[in-house]
């Protein structure tokens, strides 16, 4: 199963190879390093919760779907308000944070466009019965 998942993986164009695997995920793991942070944790667990809820999906398609685009709108969605509510409402962060949350607010956001997209294309596919996942 894991090599099914690896193999669709690697049939994906290779930007977008490299923007999962050089940017995506490395971006989205990074709170766990500001947890201390003002709204750290918060942060952290909608990063952290919009990329695992992927896992299952990925498991029952034994690959990659657009269906995986749910749970991006989900946790990142509320994600970018709190970060762009955090950066607008308190002047106190360190400048290393508010950087990090400046550059995780302009990933995640890219992101979520792609989402919508595949997301529509999902909910498409399955009110036509074309697709489970």
């Amino acid at each position: 199963m894991v090599n099914d998942i690896w193999v669709s993986f690697r049939s994906l164009p290779t930007w977008v190879q490299i923007w999962v695997l050089v940017v995506l995920i490395p971006v989205n793991l990074a709170p766990l390093a500001f947890m201390d942070q003002p709204h750290g944790e918060l942060i952290a667990v909608l990063a952290l919760t919009g990329m695992a809820l992927n896992i299952p999906i990925m498991l029952a398609a034994r690959g990659m779907s657009k269906a995986m685009a749910l749970p991006h709108l989900l946790c990142w969605g509320p994600l970018v308000i709190v970060i762009a509510m955090v950066l607008s409402a308190d002047s106190a962060l360190s400048p290393e944070y508010a950087g990090f949350l400046t550059l995780l607010l302009i990933i995640d956001t890219i992101s979520l466009g792609f989402d919508l997209h595949d997301s529509f294309h999902w909910v498409k596919a399955r009110s036509q019965n074309k697709s489970p996942l």
